[in-house]
């Protein structure tokens, strides 16, 4: 059998290094290049060059929150799990997902809307302010409700939820916002995505 490679971090080197190759011409900096390379190392997926959505001062604002310690709210458990741990903890920050709360789901069952909905309602309520939206365009739109409404602290967005009924729509819309934030635009995305970029930006702060 030929020889492969076997280390984890040297496979990870030489993918990063696939990537580069077959990327092509780019204007991304230095550290949108990381976003963007780690998102195709995730998805095996080019396109994403041309779709992720990285706003002027989006990066530098991220880490100012990550480096002060935060807590991470996301919509899904998958992104949750893909979040690095012991990045995190260097940073003295922590990931929460509120959508598999009992209280969550009662509410969201009285009220007539989504789990993804009321969960963010919590997030808001306890003052979050690095939201990270991988699945539901649901969430999306209600966190840019409760923004225009004054009620959230919210200070960067991560926005990939992926799919058919409204993701791509609840993108644009959070786009109109006036604040830092990473999305990917279309119907393209997902949680794997969403914490792909996450771990992008803790990896600028802190060593693997």
């Amino acid at each position: 059998m030929k020889d492969y490679i076997k280390i984890p971090m040297d496979i990870e080197k030489r993918s990063f290094q696939i990537i580069g190759d077959e990327m092509g011409t780019h204007k991304f900096n230095e550290e949108e290049l990381k976003i963007i390379k780690r998102v195709i190392h995730t998805t095996a997926d080019f396109e994403y060059k041309d779709l992720v959505y990285i706003r002027e001062g989006a990066i530098a604002e991220a880490q100012n929150i990550l480096k002060k310690g935060t807590s991470i709210y996301t919509d899904t458990n998958m992104a949750l799990s893909g979040i690095n741990k012991k990045a995190l903890n260097d940073l003295g920050c922590r990931v929460i997902c509120y959508v598999s709360e009992p209280e969550v789901a009662k509410i969201a069952v009285e009220r007539g809307i989504t789990r993804s909905m009321a969960a963010v309602e919590k997030a808001v309520e306890d003052g979050v302010e690095f939201f990270v939206f991988g699945n539901a365009p649901t969430a999306l739109f209600k966190l840019k409700e409760l923004i225009l409404e004054g009620k959230s602290k919210a200070k960067f967005i991560v926005g990939t939820p992926i799919g058919f009924v409204g993701a791509a729509e609840s993108k644009e819309e959070i786009e109109k916002l006036d604040m830092p934030m990473i999305t990917v635009r279309g119907r393209k995305g997902g949680s794997t995505v969403a914490a792909a970029i996450v771990n992008a930006l803790m990896y600028m702060l802190v060593e693997r």
